[in-house]
């Protein structure tokens, strides 16, 4: 097959499509220049692949912001099927790429009438809400869906940031618990656990983070952030009124946290520290600073 798009014949071009959407890979960039240089005056020649082809040359589009060339394929995709659902789709996404975000609602709202059950149609209209800051109305549509589609762990993960952004944590909470019961030995779902509780903050969520961080760790000892998580819930738990027992175990897996922490962030500390004759603590520091430094401190 020819590397070279502009040498490429109709067959060869269709193939390498046909290729793509079977590995279910995007690259927009390549199937514009694949249409540009060998499909746009040749698209009845496709037979049976026109339609889909059509269909997937309007994605690669809006990816690449050929509105143009979105336009001109949606517009051969109604006239074919003016009352296909999916096709409505399209006409949604074509009209949110060009933010008329309540025309692209109006749509999503009619397939939704016409079909309940149409996911994708949902997915897109809690797109554009959030798109638009109405995260009010977009947890109020997710919950909604949640309630049709209740294994979707996307949607309970997208549910758990929504209400992280409106800082109802316990909210959020339940909804990692949710994904929780669907992936229980995920070291990065008991990581998120625990970050949400130690934020929530009060002597029994530090409890409860602390056990969550301990679970991650076990599940994956290099995690990081996880540790540094158990380490910080340590050592709340030292300074606070928790009985004596409680504290004395608490200071022993601080001890180890940062042990640990130290012990995989001892290749990435300047050999200047790493051979100077420091004391304990400045060496504790050093793991710390280095930790921190490795840290994502993002939501999402």
């Amino acid at each position: 097959m020819a590397d070279n798009y502009e040498e490429m014949s109709c067959s060869e071009a269709k193939e390498l499509l046909r290729k793509w959407r079977d590995d279910n890979e995007r690259r927009s960039d390549e199937v514009v220049q694949i249409f540009d240089y060998c499909l746009a005056d040749k698209v009845k020649k496709l037979g049976s692949e026109r339609l889909i082809v059509l269909e997937q040359v309007f994605v690669a589009a809006l990816d690449c912001g050929r509105i143009k060339l979105a336009e001109d394929c949606v517009r051969v995709l109604i006239s074919e099927f003016p009352e296909s659902l999916r096709i409505m789709k399209l006409k949604a996404m074509l009209l949110e790429a060009l933010e008329r975000y309540d025309d692209a609602l109006d749509v999503l709202e009619s397939i939704i009438n016409k079909d309940e059950t149409n996911a994708a149609a949902r997915k897109r209209k809690i797109a554009i809400l959030k798109a638009k800051g109405q995260i009010s109305d977009a947890i109020r549509e997710l919950c909604d869906y949640l309630r049709k589609f209740m294994s979707d762990q996307e949607a309970w993960h997208e549910l758990c940031n929504l209400y992280m952004m409106e800082g109802d944590y316990s909210k959020a909470a339940f909804c990692m618990e949710e994904v929780l019961l669907h992936n229980p030995f995920s070291h990065l779902i008991h990581q998120r656990m625990g970050d949400i509780r130690y934020t929530m903050g009060g002597q029994d969520n530090i409890e409860i983070a602390k056990s969550y961080y301990a679970q991650a760790v076990k599940l994956n000892a290099n995690n990081l952030r996880a540790l540094y998580g158990l380490y910080l819930c340590c050592g709340h738990i030292v300074n606070s009124k928790a009985p004596v027992n409680k504290r004395k175990e608490a200071q022993k897996l601080s001890t180890w946290a940062l042990k640990k922490i130290s012990e995989i962030t001892n290749d990435k500390l300047p050999r200047s520290t790493k051979s100077s004759k420091n004391s304990n603590q400045s060496n504790d520091i050093a793991a710390l600073e280095a930790a921190f430094g490795n840290l994502d401190a993002k939501l999402n």
